[in-house]
């Protein structure tokens, strides 16, 4: 059964970090491309990033690239994604997604791309 599942997200002050994790069961992991998306309350779904774990080819939104940091772990089958410096405009529902093969710098963004996607893991930014 293919399953993605995020965790690591919570309530956090302004200028917190946070690692979120989103693991995969039911694919072999080398045949992924996955993206980090969110979505901030009342608003559109925004994409924020990718991955490639057979290429090792990472792409990001240049909004994201400064505080936003992917790493990939095989052995677990687990994507990270390390936020930095967090501020109350970060307060989303961040998902992740799978596509069954690689995804292009294109396509990285568009989430009509991802047929697969979890649940979402809640992060809150406030003072």
């Amino acid at each position: 059964q293919v399953r993605l599942v995020e965790s690591g997200g919570g309530s956090v002050q302004p200028g917190g970090s946070l690692r979120l994790s989103c693991t995969a069961s039911g694919f072999i992991w080398d045949d992924l491309g996955i993206g980090w998306f969110r979505q901030p309350p009342g608003k559109e779904r925004e994409a924020i990033s990718c991955v490639n774990p057979s290429l090792g080819a990472a792409y990001y939104k240049p909004s994201y690239k400064d505080r936003f940091t992917m790493r990939s772990d095989g052995a677990a089958n687990t994507l990270y994604l390390l936020i930095d410096n967090l501020q109350p405009e970060d307060t989303a529902t961040y998902h992740c997604a799978a596509a069954l093969r690689d995804v292009s710098y294109f396509d990285c963004f568009d989430a009509a791309e991802y047929p697969h996607w979890g649940q979402g893991t809640q992060v809150t930014v406030s003072s």
